[in-house]
């Protein structure tokens, strides 16, 4: 028997219908780097991340097209998923917040190719561009996985109907 507590989204309906049907999906955090044209570092918060493929290794991100940040990641040859632990929401916070000097307040290192790594998150994607698509107001970045570094001592920031959530104990 369905619940009469059901709200509906139809085709031309109100888009915050729609964006709370969305919000309905609890997903990780991450922050999505790479090397803007004058190779400065550049970054971008992101939950909309997914493997895509084992074989090649694949995984795909979408920044927003809005987002400052994507037009380097549209051209980029390289760039990095850094997926955050539960206690880096000031990291998500950072690197949503338009007009601040991201990099200058938390700790990275660099991979072969230059592209920012976050310290102490829960992993670390480096990759090299497959393919841009057009994804409407977003753009979708599919990336060849070329290293990972990750651990399991944490658990993940996760994103669950517009707040900052954390995992339910066992």
């Amino acid at each position: 028997m369905q619940s009469r507590s059901h709200t509906e989204y139809r085709s031309g309906s109100d888009p915050r219908i729609l964006r709370n049907a969305l919000g309905t999906f609890a997903t990780g955090v991450t922050v999505v780097t790479s090397l803007g044209d004058e190779g400065e570092p550049v970054g971008l918060t992101a939950n909309s991340f997914t493997s895509v493929s084992l074989d090649p290794p694949l995984l795909l991100v979408c920044p927003a097209r809005s987002a400052s940040t994507t037009a380097a990641l549209e051209k980029c040859e390289h760039f990095a998923v850094n997926v955050l632990r539960s206690d880096q929401e000031y990291i998500s916070t950072l690197f949503a917040t338009k007009g601040t000097d991201r990099f200058s307040e938390i700790a990275f290192d660099t991979c072969d190719h230059g592209v920012p790594i976050l310290h102490d998150a829960l992993a670390n994607f480096e990759c090299r561009t497959h393919a841009v698509h057009e994804g409407g107001d977003h753009l979708i970045l599919v990336g060849e996985i070329t290293r990972v570094r990750f651990t399991q001592e944490h658990e993940p920031l996760l994103y669950y109907r517009g707040r900052y959530r954390g995992l339910m104990a066992d």
